[in-house]
């Protein structure tokens, strides 16, 4: 069974431990990194809450996301932050099930409208997986990242 699980002090450290690909590196900040930045969030146009979910195939962490919250945004109330998967466990659909969990989050909540997310512009797996979801790129760079929208409701 895949399932998305909070981040705590019990699984943090195995967390910490994924890591992907040496030639995925630059795409994606470590784990630990993205942990110590969820106790803070994020002020940019607002602020935002960050919720870190570790990706469990079983007992076993395959993976890691974090997607956060600003329901006062004009354009996007919830943006896909993080999303990597282990070397180890990458081409299985881990990936996939992680995005669809986070829209199935979105749906429930009507104060989201609309979500987004960022990749670097040569990640072509990151592109085409959340092109398969709907998202249509924006045309504006955040950060060095193409941004890219996925419109929830009208």
């Amino acid at each position: 069974m895949i399932e998305l699980c909070p981040v705590t002090k019990e699984n943090w450290e195995a967390l910490i431990d994924l890591k992907v690909r040496e030639d995925q590196r630059h795409f994606v900040a470590s784990n630990l990194y993205s942990i110590a930045e969820a106790q803070f969030g994020e002020e940019l146009e607002g602020h935002w809450d960050f919720h870190p979910f570790g990706i469990y195939a079983g007992d076993v962490p395959v993976g890691f996301l974090m997607y956060g919250n600003n329901f006062l945004h004009p354009t996007q109330q919830a943006f896909i932050i993080r999303l990597m998967v282990d070397e180890k466990y990458q081409g299985k659909g881990y990936g996939r099930f992680g995005v669809e969990k986070l829209l199935e989050i979105f749906r429930a909540d009507e104060r989201i409208s609309a979500v987004g997310i960022s990749y670097e512009p040569e990640n072509e797996v990151a592109r085409k997986l959340y092109a398969s979801f709907g998202f249509v790129e924006t045309g504006r760079i955040l950060e060095g990242e193409v941004e890219a929208v996925l419109k929830m409701r009208p």
